[in-house]
């Protein structure tokens, strides 16, 4: 069994920041890509932000230069600062996690249960 559960979700003011936090557990032999994803009221699930085990990052571009993406993998952790926040950030945000477990072939895909982040206007 592998979890992922995030936190650091909130109400926040635009312009304000908040850290998201993503802790992965469970038989877990390695974690490849981790990813944060979101989800608008009446939207369909988006990409937010990627990251290799290697560290490489890729953004939607509509959060590029205000949100950063990036992990421990001592700690089976994922991160998001988010900085200079919108109201259309306004969603749930997902993590998300391909892991390898011990013991069983083939890479999972795995998502926590959401955190959801305010920014009024």
């Amino acid at each position: 069994q592998v979890q992922l559960v995030e936190s650091g979700g909130g109400l926040v003011q635009a312009g304000g920041s908040l850290r998201l936090s993503c802790a992965a557990s469970g038989s877990i032999f390695r974690i490849n890509d981790m990813g944060w994803y979101r989800q608008a009221p009446g939207k369909q699930r988006e990409l937010v932000a990627t990251i290799t085990s290697g560290g490489r990052t890729d953004y939607a571009d509509s959060v590029k230069g205000r949100f950063t993406i990036s992990r421990d993998n001592a700690k089976k952790m994922v991160y998001l600062q988010m900085n200079s926040l919108k109201s259309e950030d306004t969603a749930v945000y997902y993590c998300n996690a391909d892991v390898l477990r011990f013991g069983q072939l083939g890479e999972l895909e795995v998502w926590g249960q959401g955190t959801l982040v305010t920014v009024s206007s």
